[in-house]
């Protein structure tokens, strides 16, 4: 797995984030985390780990992500979440299977079989089910779970796609862009874990309403 870079966006997790760090230290891949110069809780709290630390200048989880991949050189990057939500005994499987298939992008999905979620709510359920829909029904997209950004893909593919959306519409506006560009895409079960601690940075109905005019757009954009 030394061709793979694990992408971080961090903020204000200095209590999940070591344990995250640790967990994936024996991992043959790359570790770059995003991060505020200001977090000094969290940076002081991955010091002693072997990760690359960027500091970001603007604000936003989209920026955070495309920073981080404009700056990866391996072949492979994955969107790998600080608050250990994510199971990196995953990874293999994605990997396996995007080199299998030699596709574009691998997305893990909750909803498919031997998958599901210790952190999900009736509101975000419901709320993926319609995003996932509309994107499978409006952009054709063959993959069922469209905000859950445990992505794994090839750097150069997702270079080439302009990702310009600095907030969560990040996740939605990544497979669309891909699709219009004629790339290649699966989804793979994956088991979303219980956060470890401090408290969620997605705003349902705010950043839902950011996904969906998004999504809107990148339609009649056509």
């Amino acid at each position: 797995m030394n061709e793979l870079t694990l992408i971080i966006p961090a903020k204000n997790e200095s209590e999940s984030l070591p344990i995250v760090l640790e967990e994936i230290k024996n991992q043959n891949v790359k570790i770059k985390v995003l991060l505020h110069r200001d977090d000094v809780l969290t940076i002081n709290a991955i010091r002693n780990f072997n990760c690359e630390i960027i500091y970001q200048v603007n604000h936003g989880y989209g920026d955070a992500l495309i920073h981080g991949i404009n700056s990866t050189t391996t072949k492979y990057f994955c969107i790998f979440n600080a608050d250990g939500s994510f199971n990196p005994l995953e990874l293999k499987y994605m990997l396996d299977k995007i080199n299998k298939l030699n596709y574009d992008f691998i997305f893990g999905s909750r909803y498919q079989k031997n998958s599901g979620s210790d952190d999900d709510t009736i509101i975000t359920l419901i709320g993926n089910f319609i995003f996932t829909k509309i994107g499978n029904i409006f952009f054709k997209l063959p993959i069922t779970d469209i905000l859950y950004t445990f992505v794994l893909g090839k750097t150069e593919s997702a270079k080439k796609l302009n990702l310009v959306q600095k907030d969560f519409s990040f996740c939605i506006e990544l497979p669309i862009k891909a699709k219009e560009h004629d790339m290649t895409m699966s989804s793979i079960g994956s088991f979303e874990r219980k956060r470890l601690g401090g408290i969620k940075k997605v705003n349902a109905f705010k950043d839902g309403f950011l996904i969906l005019k998004h999504m809107i757009y990148l339609f009649f954009k056509k």
